[in-house]
């Protein structure tokens, strides 16, 4: 693979064959990244113009984002699904037709979502996902889990690493049911429960809320915060029950004495 810089954030990227093309695909591309061979290091989040096709075709446009410096290139996310715009590239004719340009890229300015919601389930393709998933380095999870569909969000759910399921939440698309179980996880972070509770059709919806309270990697001031939002029946049970700290427990108390 070949980039020439063509512009102070446009790159031109040329696949000498269709085995580099799909070893690429393998390695990044597949889940929507890119590793940029470049010496120029560009800041984070650098929106970027990409020029892409194979030896002798026709170009193929896409938008992008710096995500990283890989030292000798950069990580780059593109804006939008990554399968059209593979399709778009194999499909492109000899490069003296007219160039092709991906149904789905976007401007280098605006940011994408991630693969289609539809045609990603069934054991079959989980199976298939879930051996690619297994093999993806932390930082091409980090790249997949804003943009991740449906089947691949609920894989990447049972990730051990914070960080990924931090990604996870930033995910335009992720239901309210994802967000419970990201409320449930033993690898629940500091700043998981700051954005949740900063995200009000999350904070407002009460399975979201009783699974904070209860789970006990949330911080007690975010818990107690959390406490008089909860049922009558749920705040005794809390008292009644192993509440996550004594602090919580006895708030619980208080308010069970306050309703006689």
């Amino acid at each position: 693979m070949r980039a020439t810089r063509t512009g102070p954030a446009a790159f031109a990227v040329e696949f000498e064959s269709e085995a580099e093309l799909s070893a690429e695909r393998r390695a990044h591309l597949g889940v929507g990244g890119l590793a940029l061979p470049t010496e120029v290091d560009l800041p984070l989040f650098t929106p970027l113009a990409l020029s892409l096709r194979l030896a002798g075709r026709a170009e193929v446009k896409a938008g992008a984002r710096v995500v990283g410096n890989l030292g000798g290139a950069l990580a780059v996310a593109l804006d939008g699904p990554p399968g059209p715009l593979l399709e778009a590239i194999l499909a492109a004719p000899p490069a003296a037709g007219p160039p092709a340009t991906s149904p789905d890229a976007e401007p280098a300015e605006e940011a994408a979502g991630g693969e289609s919601e539809e045609g990603d389930e069934g054991p079959a393709r989980e199976g298939t996902l879930w051996e690619r998933l297994r093999n993806l380095t932390r930082n091409e999870r980090l790249l997949l889990a804003p943009k991740a569909g449906r089947t691949e969000r609920a894989l990447l759910l049972q990730d051990s690493d914070a960080q990924v399921l931090f990604a996870l939440l930033k995910n335009p698309r992720i239901s309210i049911d994802e967000v419970v179980r990201v409320a449930k996880s033993s690898f629940l972070s500091f700043q998981m429960v700051e954005l949740i509770l900063k995200t009000s059709q999350w904070i407002g919806n009460l399975d979201v809320r009783v699974a904070l309270v209860h789970n006990p990697k949330t911080p007690v001031p975010f818990a107690l915060r959390l406490l008089p939002t909860l049922p009558d029946a749920e705040v005794r049970a809390i008292a009644k029950g192993a509440a996550t700290s004594m602090a919580l427990k006895q708030a619980a108390l208080k308010r069970v004495q306050g309703y006689s």
